[in-house]
């Protein structure tokens, strides 16, 4: 069943698996058919293999912003609203300039619009974001 709770869980899962990079967490979120937009206006990367490959080593055509180095980032989101089998999730993410984490290089507010199956894999992810003004 998705509520809040289940929804909560998975946004933890997606955090831990974007920190790692681990190809088996990236697939374990998302259902064997998914399809994920980076950018609300992006053609979806579609099935789970592909959304693993786009997470680990994003290449040219990929609608994603590159692989991220460790200890640069951190983020945090949560169920917003959860209606049936489809939730939206709010949070931030922030970037650093190195893994030291001095100087903070971007800070974003996000929203996901997320739809799950009956196993609770997200089959349908799209992510808003905004990035907040310097300063």
């Amino acid at each position: 069943m998705v509520d809040r709770h289940m929804v909560d869980g998975w946004l933890a899962r997606y955090v831990h698996a974007w920190e790692t990079y681990d190809p088996a967490a990236i697939g374990d979120l998302f259902s064997a058919d998914a399809t994920y937009r980076f950018h609300p206006w992006d053609a979806p990367v579609t099935g789970r293999d592909a959304i693993v490959a786009s997470w680990i080593e994003p290449g040219s055509d990929s609608a994603a912003s590159g692989r991220d180095e460790p200890g640069t980032y951190a983020a945090h989101y949560e169920a917003f609203a959860v209606d049936g089998d489809r939730a939206v999730a709010v949070g931030w993410s922030r970037y650093w300039t190195d893994a030291g984490r001095s100087v903070e290089r971007q800070a974003f507010d996000n929203a996901f619009l997320l739809e799950f199956d009956a196993d609770g894999r997200c089959r349908s992810f799209t992510e808003w974001y905004m990035q907040r003004p310097a300063g």
